[in-house]
């Protein structure tokens, strides 16, 4: 049986009747911050940025079929208020965060040559960010607005979030980001779409997500 948090979720998931109007000025948000880094045409920022959103995209959808496979709970479900649910554990207002997050945190990047602790900057940072981000989710999960149903994906088991639920989409963004081309940019941020909408359209279809 589905937990309590899976069916709320559930309930309430494409519901557009939920619709609030602050959604037009986080979408303007969006437009805004990639239009900047389009108009001063800094590439390695926008598609960093892309490619972050991109591998939330697939994060979530996994999550959403693990719900399906299991029929118990997805590894984190976003069952309260609001304007949207687009997937289980994707609600509208998490979206609209991702896809500047990737532009957000790249921003902190300094030149490469600079090291941290002896290390190439990129690592300790990815490392850093990803622990920054796991706590804002244990907090999230404190007040409920993110709920955990499986004990190694928790509070009390924070290793599986670090690696499977962060670290990765700092690894990829900084690789776009420093890619020398941006024929390599497009080229990565294409595959990692590519699978997203493929993943979205079939799975969708059949009514897994």
């Amino acid at each position: 049986m589905p937990t309590e948090a899976a069916t709320q979720a559930q309930a309430i998931l494409r519901d557009a009747s939920a619709y609030q109007w602050y959604v037009i000025p986080l979408f303007a948000l969006v437009v805004y911050v990639y239009a900047v880094e389009i108009e001063r045409r800094n590439w390695n920022l926008l598609f960093a940025g892309l490619a972050f959103w991109g591998m939330d995209w697939i994060n979530e959808i996994w999550n959403s079929l693990v719900l399906h496979f299991t029929g118990y709970a997805p590894m984190w479900a976003a069952p309260g208020k609001t304007a949207f649910l687009i997937l289980v554990g994707l609600n509208i207002e998490i979206m609209f965060m991702f896809s500047i997050a990737g532009i957000v945190f790249c921003k902190t990047l300094p030149d490469k040559a600079i090291k941290i602790f002896g290390m190439p900057n990129r690592i300790p940072l990815a490392i850093g960010w990803s622990a920054f981000c796991v706590i804002v989710e244990i907090w999230l999960n404190s007040v409920d607005a993110l709920t955990w149903d499986w004990r190694y994906w928790s509070a009390g088991s924070p290793i599986p979030i670090f690696l499977f639920g962060y670290l990765h989409f700092f690894v990829v963004a900084f690789l776009v980001h420093d890619m020398n081309t941006i024929k390599a940019k497009i080229t990565t941020v294409g595959v990692i779409f590519t699978i997203a909408i493929l993943s979205l359209v079939t799975f969708g279809s059949l009514g897994w997500i």
